[in-house]
């Protein structure tokens, strides 16, 4: 699988991640047969780029995520993962996480941007997983915590990047502003971008893609289904988008689109993978991956072509923003 670079950094990532928040029981129990078979079917199909997190499943992404990579090469596969929420003991555990994910309560996350949380986060990172560095380290969700994320986690990594200890850093979030403002006032490689630049949201274009583009830093794309409504060739009343019920004005505008990518031979879903590589700093889409068929089934959409007249079609169609820009065919 193609590698691309997250610029000015020594890392490169597959053009396709693996996303670890479904392998730490999000929404709903995973097994860990079907955990380790998405993992190795996800290094079968090339994919080298493996992102997790504290936040998921309270440390049972990065624990599962560590196992099935500590026999493998370690310097075949680079894997980032995030800091901003520590995992603490419980005091008043209910039985079960409220905060999305089928594990037990025994933890809660606690809010920390500070210098210490972070050099500790990563510690207890390296714990869970096992492994012997992370290659790309994330802020998570610092939306209302700009001051501290800004002033003390952002020179923490950026301490630990120069040192050499970690490759990359960069902030994940679920809209575009704010990370347009992290790249502008300091000192980040990449930035995850969460349904922010999709083939239903390009939102991205107003501030973090062009932020990105004028200062050469990079976009990790996530979230490009957009909860589901775009996973699917085509889509129906009662999928989601954005974690809600779709609503019917958003439904008919995917499955307009869906027509449009059959008069070009693809598929929704395929589409929606290759979109964001339309932006020039965007160097991955990783996908949140269940199993071994959802991984082999969003590799064979990943390498099967959608080609660049589609994008000029759904924009003359008014169906994508008049501004994305459109690679040239071939």
């Amino acid at each position: 699988m193609r590698l691309r670079k997250i610029r000015h950094t020594p890392v490169a990532v597959t053009e396709l991640g693996f996303g670890g928040a479904v392998i730490g029981n999000l929404y709903d129990v995973t097994p860990e047969s079907d955990a380790r078979a998405a993992i190795d079917a996800a290094w079968a199909s090339g994919i080298r780029y493996f992102d997790t997190a504290p936040h998921y499943g309270l440390g049972l992404s990065e624990r599962r995520l560590g196992a099935a990579l500590r026999d493998r090469p370690r310097e075949e596969y680079v894997v980032s993962s995030k800091v901003g929420r520590l995992l603490v003991p419980n005091g008043q555990p209910r039985g079960a996480d409220t905060e999305g994910f089928a594990v037990r309560d025994d933890l809660r996350r606690q809010w920390d941007f500070s210098r210490d949380g972070v050099l500790r986060s990563i510690g207890d990172t390296l714990r869970r997983t096992g492994l012997d560095r992370l290659d790309v380290v994330y802020l998570h969700d610092p939306d209302d915590h700009w001051e501290q994320a800004a002033q003390e986690a952002v020179p923490a990594l950026v301490d630990l990047r120069d040192q050499g200890v970690i490759g990359a850093v960069g902030v994940g979030m679920n809209q575009s502003a704010m990370p347009a403002r992290f790249l502008r006032e300091t000192d980040l490689d990449v930035v995850m971008l969460a349904g922010r630049y999709t083939l239903l949201d390009q939102s991205g274009l107003d501030d973090v893609l062009p932020a990105a583009r004028d200062l050469g830093r990079s976009v990790v794309a996530v979230g490009v289904f957009n909860s589901g409504l775009l996973a699917r060739d085509r889509p129906a009343l009662g999928m989601k988008y954005d974690y809600r019920d779709a609503p019917a004005g958003l439904v008919r505008r995917a499955s307009a689109i869906a027509e449009v990518c059959e008069q070009h031979g693809t598929t929704l879903p395929a589409a929606a993978i290759a979109f964001p590589y339309t932006h020039p700093a965007v160097v991955n889409v990783t996908l949140g991956m269940r199993d071994r068929a959802q991984v082999e089934r969003n590799a064979e959409l990943h390498r099967g072509p959608v080609p660049a007249a589609l994008w000029e079609h759904l924009r003359a169609e008014g169906l994508i923003r008049s501004d994305v820009p459109v690679p040239a065919a071939g």
